[in-house]
């Protein structure tokens, strides 16, 4: 309601300037003729003059009424330079904030959900350099004012840093307009006031805090060069740190461009995705899901099946799945590609260098791809040798009876039932809910599949103390913080997210800062404080997936080796991602707790899995496809599909969202029946039945009565 009573105030306002013909009084006519008068009353009421003077300043100024710049003369007519200076700073920037406050409560959240998509750039940036934005808008009278108020006011900058900036700002053009009001006699207009040459000035000073800005990047990138001296030639084009996703693109996209290129890995070529990550806790999955279908026989009509684990088998089995795949990032086949790998660790030494094994290395620009590793938290009773992380769970030798995983994300959601598949007595522990990041419908169809299976999921938990008795371990825990209990268990498996590699890298020598996250500080091209060195891949984030690692090594590769000529910013517009749990968990772009955080608006179409013939053929026929559109419109904001083979159903609309397909295009598109993919039309189907044209299929059936 409140909304609605300042919008009936503004436009009564702006009527009633309008209507009651204001304009006139504010005019060097009206002025002129009135002068002495008001000089007059000024001397007998000076406070009461200022008082009124400075109210309808303030109201002129708040409705964004015509006359803020005769208002500013009369300032200096009446009150002389130093007190007009005073009273028209203070007035205009109150009034100014005050048009704020209005346009950003009556617009603001309905243009942010409108035009979400076209803002989300400009959000950012005003998120980074808001103020220093408009304090350059304010330097410059070219831009009017009331109309900087209603711009600033639909952006996220914050309310006491707008009123400051702007004080600080407007003070230069109030002083000119102020001074030229004290000689207010010989003024016949307002256009003589900013003539070309100071409109000139008005401009290099609003140009100034860009240069300065510019000159302070400068210096601070000079700076973090300083005391290094940069060789007369190079070893190299680039040099990368890391083996993993990251560092193998970024080294393959650098010889495919024939440049000179040298790969750095202190431990094993393919990183944590092929010998600890992707690629081993895929293979245990299947081995899990094999056994879990042999389990469930009956449901296939099978009789007499049966099957026991060989944990060591299995775990023999994903040492193969590595091997196999080894080769494809193995040192021979990017020798052969045109790479120099070098074993060991490097130490960055210079913008330029990098030591290792005693040997310096030098590159025009250099790729830290250092990945991460699982972090472990501070529990009292914790020694290193007592629990497991997803890199050290692949040294198990015998399958643990009872098995507690603490975290109830992806890697600990994948692991967990994956192990109780394979026999283990499995409870989670988490601190909030599982997969903290998606919607309840979704994490009641996993949580549900995990109960009827047997897993014991524990929430609102808090680890109290681990203790270890002759060998046996239990945790302390607090339950939704009233319960204490103890939970006993043979091996406790951490998985409660990654932290980035930086130590020992070098990085302060430089002066490459670090965010609260832990990561290495990059800009939009994917470039550190040290500006011949670049970042990707876990150590940089976001966000810490394999095939995001593979993405941004393009841009990192590209912006080293040609960023002289041409940059590229890294595009996070439409990122996938997949728990492979079973049922499994695809998603792309918002989901519905993102969407309602973010402000945007959003409709929701669902369709059942369980209505699909061939889940129902297969004998999977659970979950959902779960897509957010624009309202009234088939644009896609973000896609969730929870179920058998998701990760393979959600291609389509990665496709979709990146190339700007809406759901009439894969509705129009022909599916294989049956398959899976019919799920995603079937969605499609759902969305247009939903927005069928009523009023117009009631005359297309009084035209089919008409012509029975």
């Amino acid at each position: 309601m409140w909304r609605y009573f300042f919008l009936v105030l503004v436009i009564l306002a702006v009527a009633g300037f309008f209507f009651f013909d204001v304009g006139q009084y504010l005019s060097l006519d009206f002025f002129h003729q009135q002068k002495s008068s008001i000089q007059h009353y000024q001397q007998q009421q000076p406070l009461q003059v200022a008082a009124i003077y400075f109210v309808a300043y303030v109201a002129i100024t708040a409705f964004s009424l015509p006359g803020a710049a005769m208002m500013t003369l009369v300032g200096g007519a009446l009150f002389g330079f130093t007190w007009g200076l005073l009273i028209v700073s203070f007035a205009s920037t109150i009034g100014a904030t005050l048009a704020f406050l209005i346009a950003r409560g009556l617009l603001r959240d309905w243009v942010q959900k409108k035009f979400a998509d076209h803002l989300s750039a400009i959000n950012a940036g005003v998120e980074k350099d808001g103020e220093f934005y408009l304090f350059t808008l304010r330097l410059v009278p070219l831009f009017p004012f009331f109309v900087i108020n209603l711009v600033m006011a639909l952006t996220p900058i914050k309310v006491w840093p707008f009123y400051w900036v702007s004080q600080l700002g407007m003070f230069a053009g109030t002083v000119v307009f102020v001074n030229a009001g004290t000689q207010l006699a010989q003024l016949d207009g307002l256009s003589g006031i900013l003539s070309p040459a100071l409109i000139g000035s008005f401009v290099l000073l609003g140009l100034f805090p860009w240069c300065a800005k510019g000159l302070v990047a400068i210096t601070k990138q000079r700076r973090a060069m300083s005391g290094f001296k940069k060789p007369s030639s190079f070893d190299n084009n680039l040099l990368v740190i890391g083996a993993g996703s990251a560092g193998l693109v970024s080294a393959y996209i650098a010889a495919t461009v024939k440049s000179k290129v040298t790969l750095i890995e202190k431990h094993k070529m393919g990183g944590d995705c092929l010998n600890t990550g992707c690629v081993p806790s895929k293979a245990i999955i299947r081995s899990s899901r094999i056994h879990h279908y042999l389990q469930r026989a009956s449901d296939y009509g099978l009789k007499n099946v049966s099957g026991d684990v060989d944990f060591t088998a299995v775990m023999k089995r994903v040492e193969n799945i590595i091997s196999t795949i080894e080769p494809h990032d193995s040192v021979e086949r990017y020798t052969e590609l045109g790479v120099n790998c070098v074993q060991g660790e490097a130490k960055i030494i210079s913008p330029w260098a990098v030591e290792v094994q005693g040997q310096t290395i030098t590159a025009r620009n250099i790729i830290v791809a250092s990945g991460g590793r699982p972090a472990v938290p501070k529990i009292p009773g914790l020694n290193s040798g007592d629990y497991l992380t997803s890199d050290t769970v692949w040294q198990l030798q015998a399958l643990p009876k009872r098995l507690v995983v603490v975290g109830g994300g992806p890697i600990g959601c994948e692991l967990a039932q994956a192990f109780h598949r394979l026999g283990s007595e499995v409870t989670i522990v988490v601190r909030s809910q599982l997969l903290p990041k998606e919607d309840d419908d979704v994490v009641e169809q996993v949580a549900s599949q995990f109960e009827r299976e047997g897993i014991r999921i524990l929430i609102r938990t808090q680890i109290i103390q681990l203790e270890n008795n002759a060998g046996e371990k239990s945790l302390r825990l607090l339950l939704n913080d009233s319960d204490e209990i103890s939970v006993r268990c043979d091996q406790l498996l951490f998985a409660i997210g990654r932290v980035a590699n930086t130590d020992n890298m070098g990085l302060e020598t430089v002066g490459i800062g670090r965010t609260s996250r832990g990561t290495v500080t990059v800009d939009q091209y994917l470039r550190t404080d040290c500006p011949t060195i670049y970042a990707c891949g876990d150590v940089a984030g976001p966000y810490q997936f394999t095939h995001v690692a593979a993405h941004q090594a393009w841009y990192a590769a590209v912006n080293a080796l040609f960023g002289s000529f041409k940059k590229f910013k890294v595009d996070y517009s439409v990122i996938p991602w997949v728990t492979f749990c079973d049922p499994e968990v695809a998603r792309v772009g918002l989901n519905e707790k993102e969407a309602r955080d973010k402000g945007i608006e959003f409709e929701v179409t669902k369709y059942g899995i369980d209505d699909l013939d061939r889940a129902i053929a297969d004998s999977e026929a659970h979950g959902f496809v779960k897509i957010l559109t624009v309202p009234g419109k088939d644009k896609i904001l973000g896609v969730t599909i929870v179920g058998y083979h998701a990760s393979e159903l959600i291609a389509e609309y990665i496709l979709a969202m990146r190339h700007g397909l809406g759901l009439n295009k894969v509705l129009g598109t022909i599916h294989i029946y049956p398959t899976l993919n019919e799920a995603n039309k079937y969605a499609a189907g759902n969305w247009k039945k939903n927005h069928k044209p009523e009023g117009l299929l009631r005359w297309v059936e009084r035209f089919h009565g008409f012509r029975r």
